[in-house]
């Protein structure tokens, strides 16, 4: 099917704002009359608030006000749990939890003051690791819960113990995966606006999801959401991070705005944001698996621990999400999962790019390199054998039917480009000299968009003016991903006018209706079909005019480029023509698009049912070099094959393949928040090491069109499936590289360098 804007790489509508400097960022807004604001955090992880004394910040140079949790309307606020405090009022359950708040006519008169507030505290034990927070006995960290089990997740399927006795090996194994933040460049920025354009309050800033933002604002206050005003601005990287901690920073401005009846500005510094954001959830996994001697996987057994940190946040929807994919993309008979999340007082954690499945593609690609290697197999023949196919039953219980399952595909494609036969071979002979070389490859299913965790809906509005020109609303929110773009290519691809005609309009609370969170690679398949339906019956009604004025089929009525020609390719008019005359008299040229998901399924309790309405599928392949003598790794290659469905915008997705094998590659090997009883050590990116240019291997995207029914052109999802796969491709990598098997996260220069000495002296 030949389309004139889809699947096609066009130039992103955000790029000359972007590279030109002109584009607004939260820290850029001013306001009259504005003040700044800074929030004092607790340095202890755990502790009784015995009293609080603002006197003396009070008197300060400046200041406005002085802000504690008894200023707080409503304390508590959470998407998932209420149970995250705006400012902590009796006890802090992590270090970073905000106690206090100051306004100020400067940002730094307001930093002067908060060193004037006064905080007497009991300290008190903390719990520090997950699987201790479940003990019998151990203190709760919050009162009004049995115990610190935020989530329990459980799957079956068949008869484990069955299927354990049929296996000729088993093999069980531990795997533990880090902190990790989130690193975007841009710092969180709001700035709450009181009475503004008839609502009680307007939060504008970076914001990743402005609908959660605005609930968020509403419950704090205790008013109602339509009295909330969220617009975002430009926002310098997210990657789910700008959610739950942009939300607290709202509530605190707007509760300080709405008091001093001012614009109150609120900017992070980088060790503030670290401190305070949450992080990827570090998960503490028990793999147990069964294989017949020539490959079969009879069973395998799973316990997965996540630490949550002092608040539930996303807990229980990350963790949801590793228990669907906690087998990996593998028939299995006999599944016996179980997925935890426990309060503890480390940095809560939430949403980060992968969510929940990072964590468990590295344990499950591991376990089946390691499985390999005990059965005296190929890493790929194992996989081969075990993998989902067209009609496969998931460990869930889902029949994969509804769509092309291209697994294989997407192996195939990456294997032969990779050259990992041949390389994998090669590698697996004695190497000399301290520089040893290694390949290897990790593969996924991913469920598309939010699954049953939620509702799954989005809206948009299309407005056309009369003289030709589009307006386009979302009620998703441009992140960096590509937003804009791609549902520009759509609109324009529906009505058949250019891309010039089209004006992406910024996200605003006031025009579409809640769409949600714009999470879990949603916005294409989701967001793309509401404005596809808006666009549609937009144009149902043009080419309605249309016949009718030239005495027309329907079906004759053609739109390319922004002309409009009949059956036998005569141009009649031009679409400004056409729309002028339409609203003239007096014909609707706007309308809303809405789109809700397929219906699916879960029973929590037994842990089965469809998940998801449709997966995509990826393989990654990592080249890796490491000298045996210093420790030194050094990734060369990766090879990144992923199904999307159809490709919107090819050169979009290679954007994202690019920057998610990035990211993979700081997960696998150098990425740790350095976390000691609760303290992060490490709040700057002097310490906290990211991937630089200069750490980027030669990567090659490989894209695999297998067009979807269900999504907008056929397309699916890329954004979260590139970062997943990256650390166990690197880890089995390194493995064949320095004979050795490390299970922990980061695979930085001491845990290698400590592995091959081990591994030297026979351990």
């Amino acid at each position: 099917m030949a389309f004139e804007y889809v699947n096609k790489g066009v130039k992103r509508v955000d790029a000359y704002e972007k590279v030109t400097g002109k584009a607004k960022f939260g820290a850029d807004l001013e306001f009259a009359d504005m003040v700044y604001a800074k929030v004092l955090r607790s340095e202890y992880p755990h502790a009784e608030i015995k009293a609080i004394d603002v006197s003396k910040a009070e008197k300060m140079p400046g200041v406005e006000g002085v802000y504690t949790a008894d200023d707080i309307p409503n304390n508590l606020f959470g998407v998932i749990v209420q149970d995250q405090q705006v400012l902590a009022k009796d006890r802090v359950v992590l270090a970073g939890d905000g106690v206090a708040m100051v306004a100020a006519e400067t940002e730094e008169q307001a930093a002067e003051a908060l060193k004037k507030i006064e905080v007497e505290y009991k300290e008190l034990p903390g719990i520090f690791d997950p699987v201790d927070a479940r003990a019998e006995g151990v203190q709760k960290l919050h009162e009004n819960k049995e115990d610190n089990q935020v989530i329990h997740h459980p799957l079956r399927k068949g008869d484990v113990k069955n299927g354990f006795e049929k296996a000729d090996i088993i093999l069980e194994r531990e795997y533990k995966t880090q902190f990790i933040e989130h690193s975007y460049i841009e710092p969180e920025a709001v700035v709450a606006v009181p009475e503004d354009q008839n609502h009680l309050i307007s939060i504008y800033g970076s914001i990743q999801n402005p609908y959660a933002t605005r609930t968020a604002v509403a419950v704090v206050l205790n008013t109602n959401l339509s009295k909330v005003r969220v617009i975002q601005n430009h926002i310098g990287g997210s990657f789910g991070g700008k959610d739950e901690v942009v939300s607290a920073m709202a509530a605190r401005a707007a509760v300080m705005a709405l008091d001093l009846k001012k614009p109150v500005k609120m900017v992070n510094s980088r060790e503030e944001s670290i401190t305070e954001s949450y992080k990827r959830h570090p998960y503490q996994l028990k793999y147990k698996v069964g294989a017949t001697k020539d490959g079969k996987l009879t069973a395998m057994e799973i316990e997965a621990v996540a630490d949550s940190g002092g608040y539930a946040c996303q807990t229980p929807f990350v963790t949801w999400r590793s228990v669907v994919q906690a087998t990996g993309p593998y028939e299995l008979e006999n599944v016996k999962t179980d997925v935890y999340g426990y309060y503890t007082n480390n940095p809560y954690t939430g949403a980060m790019r992968g969510y929940g499945s990072p964590q468990v593609i590295f344990a499950q690609e591991s376990l089946m390199d390691e499985l390999a290697k005990e059965l005296d197999i190929s890493p790929l023949e194992l996989r081969l054998k075990n993998i989902y196919r067209q009609n496969s039953i998931t460990a869930s219980g889902q029949k994969l039917d509804t769509h092309t399952v291209s697994l294989e595909e997407v192996i195939k494609k990456a294997v032969e480009k990779s050259n990992y036969k041949e390389k994998y071979l090669e590698y697996s002979k004695e190497q000399k000299g301290d520089i040893k070389k290694g390949i290897g490859l990790a593969v996924s299913f991913r469920g598309c968009s939010l699954g049953a965790e939620a509702i799954d809906a989005a809206a948009s509005l299309i407005q056309i003016n009369k003289d030709g020109s589009v307006a386009v609303y979302s009620g998703l929110a441009e992140n960096g991903q590509g937003l804009k773009t791609i549902f520009s290519q759509i609109t324009a691809e529906v009505l058949g006018i250019t891309m010039k005609n089209i004006d992406y309009m910024e996200i605003d609370t006031t025009f579409t209706p809640d769409s949600g969170s714009t999470v879990a690679s949603r916005a294409t398949l989701v967001g793309g079909n509401s404005i596809k339906d808006a666009a549609q019956k937009l144009r149902a009604t043009i080419d309605a005019f249309c016949a009718d004025k030239f005495d027309l089929d329907l079906d004759d009525v053609d739109i390319r480029e922004g002309f409009i020609y009949d059956g036998k390719g005569n141009r009649l008019a031009t679409f400004e023509d056409i729309v002028g005359e339409m609203g003239n008299q007096g014909i609707m040229l706007s309308a809303y698009g809405w789109y809700k998901g397929p219906a699916i399924s879960w029973d929590e309790e037994k842990g089965t049912g469809n998940p998801y309405f449709t997966y995509v599928y990826g393989c990654q392949i990592a080249e890796v070099e490491v000298d045996t003598g210093t420790g030194e790794l050094s990734v060369t290659n990766m090879t990144a094959a992923h199904d999307v469905g159809r490709a919107i915008n090819p050169a979009n997705v290679k954007g994202q393949v690019y920057g998610g094998v990035v990211m993979g590659l700081g997960y696998g090997i150098m990425e740790e928040v350095e976390v000691n009883k609760g303290k992060i050590k490490n709040t700057n990116l002097d310490e906290y090491l990211i991937p630089t240019i200069k750490d980027m291997p030669e990567i090659e995207p490989i894209i695999v069109e297998n067009p979807d029914p269900v999504g907008p052109f056929g397309a699916k999802s890329i954004g979260e499936p590139t970062l997943e796969l990256g650390s166990a491709a690197i880890a089995n990598a390194v493995a064949q590289a320095s004979g050795r098997r490390i299970r922990s996260l980061p695979l930085n220069l001491e845990r290698v360098l400590i592995g091959r000495a081990l591994h030297k002296g026979g351990k």
